[in-house]
């Protein structure tokens, strides 16, 4: 029987809710059969626990099993009181005590030691993921298997309804960071089947949309979720009002940012849910959602991971938190090795792949990855009108590796088997989800300006100020913090100015109270190839003349620097002008007044450049003095930070970014610009624009 004629069959009146389908008796056969061989092999490696004959190992196995099903119910329940932070206790209690239970009370079973318990666990998680990887199965669904059964028995309760025809449901999935040429890539190398299926049974669509300046996920994702990414000049930015800088990924900064554009009508209100997002596009529910990790949210719940009993299942069950944690240690030690190989293989442009990073690869590509296709079933198979999640693996090693180095897109198999899972969800959920795919930009690959200048911008800076000592603050390259950042939140609460990672203490505050120090002479961030530089001690934007009659050989000397191709200033008589080594560009040319003049500085960016650094650099917040890495033939680009693939600004495929959608949900034209040759959605506000007319056409909206 189809898993669809499951579905029909499950609706069908007359048929008790609780009796079992074979499907179910399948899947706990299944489930039993693999926890018994997880075990067995755990028991045989670990010290400290031994079984007397294999009859133990099963009935401790088939102990754990109905435990784990008797206990869920009450876990839920005591959940929804306590919250998500109450959940996860409760589930790490729930597994170990169960485990240790049965372990000890089940004749034939010796256990010496407590901490072998845990180790028993560990490895029979790994061992159960093993072998549903040695007999092709995804490994994903094992994480949402309760989440369907549990839609499977509510579908049993239920009128028979046909299943095509449900309601209609959003699901929008975020591939953070992968442009669509590299999806492209992937789909050929055999590497994305899942979405290759789709576009070859002609149920979906691939196209490009344009990331405009800033090309970063802060900005793509406000304009995505509120149809606004105005309030956001970079990633990271200095704020005269406030006197420090704003960091985005910061819980506080996150939730400062979105008070300050929010109007109450985001893509996701009307019931809406985000899932482990930097902003809630006004949904109803939000989980590890930036913005939120320190607020409560409308349905009421706490702050923190969200409403607790959707976690129950990731928590409490003996096996899939162990099994993702055990996992995370793997994509560590898979890094290390990646690492290794790229240095032994003498491969460039290459940065360091040491430190924290290490640690925070396994935690977002294994455990936030689990953790949010867990909370996005449980949102299908409720029915929420609604979804939208950010999955960040891509982009994180990206960063590091390079955008279309092997490893990287290795990233996009993981990405692509969560979609094949939710497929699954999205077959016994209340609604009709049709799926749209996009991304918030792409990355470019190049070394970094350090590399190729030999020491860092802010130095450069201080140079032509001929300032060498003076005060100043530099951004880190804190991007692939913001996942951890939102989940130890979460977790553990703020006070507003806690968060982990290179920007840390470095925003989150308070404005600069009176008789505090001075800022800093300087400030210098970098967003990708994007810099931006404020001189914070005068209390407005400066112009070229003002930077002139300070510092003469500022704005020239960053012109010639090797690794700059742009620098863009605002001037009193010309407007905004952009800078280059030989030559300068008006962004602003009045009717008559020549545009360029000597070489064309914006030439190497495409088509779009001058609209987008315009626009840029406009925006309120914007530094006194915006530059762009210099642009290769071959789309190569120097991020201001430590990064081998980077996006931010223009050049290379960061501004090109993927819309996999409905084939009958065609793109309107009217919010189509032309971009060269191409008519595309310009900007995250008209793919936001699109989104809304889409959710509004199938009555999503005020839901």
């Amino acid at each position: 029987m189809s898993e669809r004629a499951e579905v029909s069959a499950a609706r069908r009146p007359g048929r008790l809710a609780w009796w079992p389908t074979l499907a179910d008796l399948g899947d706990a056969l299944a489930g039993l059969v693999s926890t018994a061989a997880g075990l067995a092999i755990a028991v045989a490696v670990v010290d400290g626990v031994e079984a007397a004959r294999a009859s133990a190992v099963l009935l401790v196995a088939l102990v754990v099993f109905v435990g784990d099903l008797v206990l869920r119910g009450p876990l839920r329940a005591l959940a929804r009181v306590l919250g998500a932070m109450g959940a996860l206790l409760l589930g790490l209690v729930a597994q170990v005590a169960l485990a240790w239970g049965a372990l000890l009370l089940v004749p034939g079973i010796r256990v010496t030691s407590g901490w072998a318990v845990l180790g028993v666990l560990a490895i029979a998680a790994v061992v159960m993921a093993a072998g549903r990887w040695l007999i092709g199965a995804n490994d994903s669904d094992y994480v949402i298997s309760d989440v369907l059964r549990r839609a499977r028995r509510k579908a049993r309760r239920q009128p028979a309804r046909a299943v095509d025809g449900r309601p209609v449901g959003l699901l929008v999935v975020q591939l953070d960071g992968v442009a669509e040429p590299v999806l492209h890539e992937a789909i050929e190398a055999g590497l994305a089947p899942t979405m290759a299926r789709w576009l070859e049974a002609g149920t979906h669509l691939l196209e490009t949309w344009w990331a405009r300046v800033p090309s970063t996920t802060p900005a793509s994702q406000a304009g995505l979720l509120h149809g606004d990414s105005g309030e956001i000049p970079a990633f990271r930015w200095w704020d005269r009002d406030l006197g420090r800088l704003v960091v985005t990924n910061h819980p506080a900064d996150a939730a400062l940012v979105e008070a300050r554009m929010t109007n109450g009508k985001g893509l996701l209100a009307g019931g809406g849910t985000a899932v482990s997002t930097m902003f809630t596009g006004d949904a109803e529910r939000a989980y590890v959602v930036m913005s939120r990790t320190r607020n409560r949210g409308p349905d009421g719940s706490g702050a923190g991971l969200g409403p607790g009993a959707e976690f129950v299942r990731f928590f409490a069950s003996p096996f899939v938190l162990a099994r993702a944690v055990s996992l995370t240690a793997g994509e560590i030690v898979k890094e290390l090795y990646q690492a290794r190989r790229q240095s032994v293989r003498d491969v460039r442009p290459r940065i360091s792949r040491g430190g924290w990073y290490v640690l925070l690869r396994g935690v977002t590509n294994v455990l936030m990855r689990d953790l949010s296709t867990s909370l996005v079933a449980e949102a299908l198979v409720r029915g929420d009108p609604a979804v939208f999640v950010d999955l960040v693996d891509y982009d994180e090693i990206a960063h590091h590796a390079g955008p279309t180095r092997p490893e990287s897109l290795r990233a996009l198999e993981g990405l692509d088997r969560v979609l094949r899972t939710l497929e699954q969800a999205m077959l016994v959920a209340p609604r009709d989800y049709r799926v749209v795919v996009l991304s918030d930009h792409g990355q470019a690959l190049g070394e970094t300006f350090e590399q190729l200048e030999g020491r860092s911008l802010i130095d450069v800076v201080r140079e032509l100020m001929a300032r060498p000592e003076a005060s100043g603050l530099e951004s880190g390259t804190g991007e692939d913090w913001g996942p951890l950042n939102a989940l130890v939140t979460s977790v553990v609460g703020s006070g507003g100015s806690r968060a982990m990672g290179p920007d840390a203490g470095r925003g989150s505050g308070r404005a600069r109270a009176a008789g505090a120090p001075e800022p800093p002479e300087v400030v210098v961030v970098g967003s990708g190839n994007l810099g931006l530089v404020w001189f914070p001690r005068v209390d407005h934007r400066l112009v070229l003349e003002e930077l002139q009659e300070r510092w003469p050989a500022l704005v020239a000397g960053l012109a010639a620097r090797p690794g700059v191709g742009v620098v863009v200033v605002d001037t009193h008589e010309r407007g905004l002008v952009a800078f280059g080594a030989r030559g300068l560009a008006l962004l602003e040319p009045r009717d008559g007044e020549t545009a360029v003049e000597g070489e064309d500085p914006l030439a190497p960016y495409g088509p779009r450049a001058r609209a987008d650094l315009a626009r840029a650099a406009r925006l309120p917040h914007t530094g006194d003095v915006l530059l762009v890495s210099r642009v290769t033939a071959r789309g190569h680009v120097h991020a201001f930070e430590g990064q081998v693939g980077s996006h931010g600004g223009i050049g290379g495929h960061q501004n090109s970014a993927l819309l996999l959608h409905p084939a009958d949900w065609s793109v309107d034209d009217d919010l189509r610009e032309p971009v060269g040759d191409d008519e595309l959605l310009v900007g995250a506000e008209a793919v936001h624009a699109q989104l809304v007319r889409w959710a509004e056409r199938n009555g999503l909206r005020g839901a």
